[in-house]
């Protein structure tokens, strides 16, 4: 049976994009996807990159955010003389809201949107080895492979505890809310930094000269905060680390337990409107980390049978 054909353009994704769930997914319903230039496209996934006043996008020069803001304004002006307009979804994997770029679909991590036009797919799940549903191809190159289901569905364990007790911190910046959870971990056992913050040879994590499932490895603790608090939104940090071995300590919205077991890792969130003091008493306590080590991070079976439902109906509506 020969396959069909679909056009997409890009715009504003991140270079791996072709690679990732979405564009598998829609190749598994049994299209050919032929990239072309937007003004071609059946379908133009917007990305996080293509609104460059974003909050997001801030740290760059001003200058870079002048010169890509003509170009999309040359790209929208050729797109609205199109006798028939593309359909379009925006993808986010970063924290922005669902409806950041007007969009016929979306693709984010906000919860409680009730629209057959939306679908929640928070960023670790693009992390996760799918081939048990027949979907390959999707890569995981900064952490160094693809999480198991089965790994985050089995408790930590106490090999953790063997491990010598200090924490390691993996980032580029220490912005908020990152700064103060750190503080608050130092007071109570070392942590190491890692990357483009604690060295300036690294450009950025994608060029960074190790992977990282190698770097945490040796620890018990992995500080890994998320860059925001929002209804939703939970990347790839907390899987990671626990997939690593380590007991991660985040700060992350409590709806992270629509997602994961909030018994199997340590959140700071709550603990900020009491200066963190709760952290201490937990770090301190043999009987309390023994606790979380008894706990899988995953107590449900996700699966990707509502991504490729909706996929279903954004490639109708295109072709």
């Amino acid at each position: 049976m020969s396959r069909k054909s679909i056009r997409i353009a890009c715009l504003g994704t991140p270079g791996d994009y072709r690679t990732s769930l979405v564009p598998l997914m829609i190749q598994k319903l049994g299209f050919q996807i032929d990239w072309v230039n937007p003004i071609r496209a059946d379908l133009i996934i917007y990305g996080s990159f293509y609104d460059v006043d974003a909050p997001r996008l801030r740290w760059l020069p001003r200058s870079w955010r002048q010169g890509a803001g003509k170009l999309i304004d040359a790209i929208e002006t050729q797109l609205a003389s199109r006798a028939i307009p593309p359909v379009t979804l925006f993808h986010t994997g970063e924290n922005l809201r669902h409806n950041h770029i007007k969009a016929d679909f979306a693709i984010s991590h906000d919860l409680g949107i009730e629209s057959e036009k939306h679908i929640r797919l928070p960023y670790w799940i693009e992390m996760i080895d799918w081939s048990h549903e027949g979907l390959i191809g999707n890569s995981n190159p900064r952490y160094g492979q693809l999480l198991k289901l089965s790994t985050l569905q089995a408790p930590l364990g106490d090999q953790f505890l063997k491990r010598v007790q200090k924490a390691v911190i993996m980032t580029s910046h220490l912005r908020e809310p990152r700064a103060s959870c750190l503080a608050a971990l130092q007071a109570h056992m070392r942590v190491d930094g890692v990357g483009p913050y604690f060295d300036s040879q690294i450009k950025d994590h994608h060029s960074s000269p190790f992977k990282k499932r190698d770097i945490l490895q040796p620890y018990a603790f992995n500080l890994c905060p998320e860059n925001g608090i929002h209804l939703g939104y939970v990347t790839e940090k907390i899987p990671e680390a626990f997939a690593a071995g380590c007991l991660p300590i985040t700060f992350v919205d409590e709806s992270v337990s629509v997602d994961f077991n909030p018994k199997a890792f340590i959140n700071l969130a709550p603990m900020a409107k009491n200066s963190f003091e709760e952290l201490g008493k937990i770090l301190h306590s043999k009987a309390l980390l023994e606790a979380y080590a008894e706990e899988p991070l995953m107590t449900q079976i996700p699966s990707l049978r509502n991504l490729k439902k909706f996929l279903q109906n954004v490639t109708s509506s295109a072709m």
